[in-house]
């Protein structure tokens, strides 16, 4: 793991929290490592304890937790994909938490439906769980990313598969 760039959050209010981003080698521990770094940082900017719904509600987990499962999804993907370095990177701003997980592979992630199989289900959890997300070609590669609300967020939210 090779931290790149990361900006220390100014103060406890979630709407100017900052930005991290970490760069991983393409082995099996990365998963575990970007888990625990993204735990890490969302308790240094103080968003432990908020709901990932960003309205107050509980009904939406613990910020904390979703994050770590969505961004367990994305890296592992990155990692059966790509079979690259891959880049994290993670900011919080104006009441929305941004994660994006970016890799050499060209391969467009697509929701399957939760059936019965042991595969292909993490961005069946992503679409059910983030306000929203998205993939976008990024040079001779692609980013995938998802947003959560760390505050209410007024009819914001609409997923964009």
């Amino acid at each position: 793991m090779l931290q790149l760039s990361g900006s220390p959050r100014p103060d406890h209010d979630p709407q100017h929290a900052g930005h991290l981003s970490v760069e991983y080698d393409p082995r099996p521990t990365a998963v575990r490592e970007a888990r625990v770094e993204v735990r890490r940082q969302l308790e240094r900017w103080g968003l432990s304890g908020w709901d990932a719904a960003g309205d107050g509600d509980r009904a939406g987990g613990d910020l904390v937790d979703v994050t770590e499962l969505l961004v367990s999804e994305l890296v592992t993907n990155a990692l059966l994909h790509s079979r690259s370095r891959f880049r994290l990177t993670l900011s919080a701003a104006h009441g929305v938490l941004r994660c994006e997980v970016s890799d050499s592979g060209r391969r467009v992630p697509r929701v399957v439906a939760a059936g019965t199989s042991e595969n292909g289900r993490g961005m069946f959890l992503v679409d059910a769980l983030a306000l929203r997300w998205g993939c976008h070609q990024d040079g001779p590669g692609k980013t995938v990313w998802f947003e959560l609300g760390t505050r209410g967020l007024d009819g914001c939210g609409r997923r964009q598969p």
